[in-house]
């Protein structure tokens, strides 16, 4: 339009929603603005901060008389654009100013709805039916008492007569074992507080595979509850007959057994998403059937998400929030698990645990995502020393350095596959074979801050695939898209086939009942009647019937969230100016492995990441807090 020249930075949308404001009558300053507002919604940020530090983070021009002139914009009656917030009513124009945030409208709608419901919640907080006492922590615990598990104590014993709970922590620091018996504690409050009924138990997360992955290990858990944990090597089984345990009492069975009847799956289909009509088949007006939710994986949900999820439910429902506070944020807009933990422990909230206490016996790599977390680089360096051969770093500047790393990760993963019998003709009827090719390409994962260029994990992957396709066993193979040994992830939810966003599978050579030699792709199923025990079974699939997938030797760090591994690679750019080069995703990706990890990424790359934290605009935390 003329007087207008949309900057380099702003997509498609930003000019789309610039040429919305001219088309109806504001001016050409208005419509920057928005278009800005909609480049930082682009990158999460619930408002567009007028700021010289907000403008810097976008790149966009700053001058010192904006915040005067928009406030000039807000305070004039005859200006329909943009107004002021004032108390709980809600501005009936476009653009909303909050102190120095400006709003999308939608975006101030959106926290202020889930600040509200939020506050609601937490103000709702009736007397326990059955408080959880000293002797029914005794028995959710297997009698054990050890300090490390007090946190987790509390929050059983503080669970129950909340309608929202926070449970926050990393990995290892028990979330699933802590979620296990805060629900068998939420089952019987509910159960004592209406007549014996007991309540419908939902179980989601923002992917299906997160949510599976829930399910089963709470399903694990409640086996493991009637059984004495095993010990490994002669210290630690003597440590373990020393220490108290008594099963968990027949009393308990019956809440552990309306666990089992708990439906699992994604946020959208607990929602009933309408897909592309928009909107959700629950909402205010038609409420979820639910008693008790549990949402795994939080850090993942955004802004619009949790306020669909927060109107959904009946007011008497309690709703579970599990994540780790610290990971990276929603793709989304919003940064609400970090939002809502901060707001909630500035107090001494009854209603947030945070679980820091790590047990896994291998505690070497512990100090090293500690100190990423709280970004001491100092304490990250001491750390990353005393990990020993555990911790490996490599400083590759450009793609030719980064070549020998990519090959000989790619020889790695064809020697474990290998060493797997993955190249070989398996049977259908052997799952077992089957399962054991998965476990050895799960053994290790290459993550990759980026998803495009000669550092990011298409990149790598195509580069990895290559090295494998030359190997002689493959011959057979060249130039077919399908081969022994791929690895695919799926990247969109298909719930016909019951395979969902995340969900990794294994291409394997198949013989079948009438001798014929097949393809076939292999992904672990849950646990069940077709299983072998406690194994997880093994789902088989064609490969021209797979929903959309992409390659799954390399990762990125985003798509690897709720997934551990025993070994992860962690490729990060060399251009420590990149955005990308956040404290969170630094975190997210180390803190995957259990074990091991090699970090390639140079030391400038390292320390952007622990100098720059990821925050993203907005107001959640002040308005959670009143």
């Amino acid at each position: 339009m003329p007087g207008f020249e949309p900057p380099e930075a702003w997509s498609s949308l930003d000019h789309a929603v610039a040429r919305w404001v001219l088309a109806h009558g504001g001016d050409v300053r208005l419509a920057r603005l928005a278009g800005w507002a909609s480049a930082a919604e682009s990158r999460g940020d619930a408002a567009l901060l007028l700021t010289a530090e907000g403008a810097q983070r976008l790149g966009m021009p700053w001058s010192p008389d904006l915040p005067a002139a928009v406030q000039a914009m807000a305070d004039d009656a005859g200006d329909a654009w943009v107004q002021r917030t004032v108390g709980e009513v809600v501005p009936a124009s476009p653009f909303v100013l909050d102190g120095e945030a400006f709003f999308l409208r939608r975006n101030f709608l959106h926290e202020t709805a889930v600040a509200g419901l939020v506050r609601h919640r937490r103000a709702a907080c009736p007397t326990p039916a059955h408080a959880i006492t000293d002797d029914d922590l005794r028995d959710l615990f297997n009698s054990s008492t050890r300090d490390e598990e007090a946190p987790q104590r509390a929050a059983v014993r503080q669970a129950p007569g909340k309608r929202l709970f926070v449970l926050t922590g990393g990995p290892g620091t028990g979330k699933t074992t802590t979620v296990l018996r805060m629900l068998l504690a939420l089952v019987r409050e509910h159960t004592a507080a209406h007549a014996g009924r007991a309540p419908v138990v939902r179980i989601a997360a923002p992917t299906g595979k997160a949510a599976q992955r829930l399910t089963e290990s709470l399903r694990r858990g409640g086996v493991a509850l009637h059984a004495r944990p095993p010990s490994h090597g002669a210290d630690a089984e003597s440590a373990t007959a020393a220490r108290p345990w008594s099963p968990l009492p027949s009393t308990w069975q019956p809440h552990l057994d309306s666990l089992a009847t708990a439906e699992s799956g994604t946020l959208h289909r607990l929602l009933g998403s309408r897909g592309g009509q928009g909107g959700f088949a629950h909402h205010r007006e038609h409420r979820l059937p639910a008693d008790i939710v549990v949402v795994d994986e939080a850090s993942m949900i955004d802004l619009a998400l949790l306020r669909a999820l927060l109107e959904a439910l009946r007011d008497d429902a309690v709703l579970v929030l599990v994540g780790d506070a610290d990971q990276l944020t929603s793709v989304g807009t919003g940064s609400v698990l970090a939002d809502l933990v901060a707001a909630l422990e500035g107090g001494d909230a009854p209603d947030l645990v945070r679980l820091r206490h790590c047990f896994r016996a291998d505690r070497l790599l512990v100090p090293i995502n500690d100190a990423v977390r709280n970004g001491d680089v100092a304490a990250f360096q001491d750390a990353w020393r005393a990990a020993g051969s555990q911790a490996v770093r490599h400083a590759p500047l450009d793609r030719r350095a980064l070549d020998p790393l990519l090959s000989a990760w790619a020889r790695r993963v064809e020697t474990a596959l290998s060493q797997a019998c993955a190249f070989d003709v398996l049977h259908d009827a052997d799952p077992a074979a089957a399962r054991r090719a998965l476990s050895a390409l799960h053994a290790q994962q290459l993550l990759c801050a980026l998803r495009e260029g000669p550092f990011g994990a298409v990149d790598a992957n195509a580069r990895i695939e290559h090295h494998l396709r030359r190997s002689e066993t493959l011959a057979e193979w060249a130039g077919a898209d399908w081969y022994p040994g791929r690895a695919v992830m799926v990247v969109r939810n298909d719930y016909a086939s019951n395979l969902f966003n995340g969900d990794v599978g294994l291409c394997l050579r198949v013989r079948l009942d009438d001798g014929r030699e097949v393809l076939r792709v292999a992904f672990e199923g849950v646990a069940g009647n077709d299983s072998e025990g406690d194994t997880p079974a093994v789902r088989w699939f064609d490969p021209d019937t797979l929903p959309a997938h992409e390659g799954a030797f390399a990762l990125t760090v985003h798509k690897s969230q709720g997934s551990e591994y025993r070994h992860v690679a962690l490729l990060l750019p060399p251009v420590a100016e990149h955005p990308l080069l956040v404290r969170q995703m630094l975190y997210t990706g180390l803190s995957r492995a259990r074990q091991s990890v090699e970090l390639w990424g140079t030391s400038d790359a390292v320390i952007a990441c622990m100098d720059n934290a990821l925050t993203r605009a907005g107001r959640l935390r002040e308005r959670i807090g009143g």
